[in-house]
């Protein structure tokens, strides 16, 4: 099942949080409505048997929602679910843009078996380095 975050998941994200190599803990907080302030971020998670095992954090941006974050807890993983946040993202017919380490292979590999397309690769992208851009339409 996926439903839209509720501040009450917040530690759980927080912790799926921690297996990213780069995480944005502000964005998901601001997403949560925990910094008082707008945003236009959405998260969305996954549910298992009543608990939160995977979310994505989706930004609106110029014809394309961007997905900022999406992780699986691993032993949830491989089950269809970062495919199904995925899907949620793009539910009202927008492309999905997403940025992934240029070493992360099995997030790759995720995102082509999802229709998505090579667009460029960033050589700095990230603290640690190069990232490479997808976008499906």
């Amino acid at each position: 099942m996926i439903r839209p975050a509720t501040p009450a998941d917040a530690d759980r994200l927080t912790h799926l949080q921690s297996l990213l190599p780069e995480p944005s803990p502000a964005l998901l907080e601001s997403a949560l409505g925990e910094t008082g302030a707008p945003t236009p971020a959405t998260a969305l998670v996954s549910v298992a048997d009543g608990a939160v095992v995977g979310y994505a954090l989706a930004v609106p941006g110029d014809e394309t929602v961007y997905v900022a974050e999406l992780v699986v807890a691993p032993a949830h993983r491989r089950e269809g679910r970062a495919r199904a946040l995925l899907e949620a993202c793009a539910e009202g017919g927008d492309s999905l843009t997403v940025t992934v380490a240029a070493d992360n292979e099995a997030a790759q590999s995720l995102y082509r078996a999802c229709g998505f397309e090579r667009v460029e690769r960033l050589p700095e992208f990230f603290e640690n380095g190069a990232a490479i851009q997808y976008r499906r339409d």
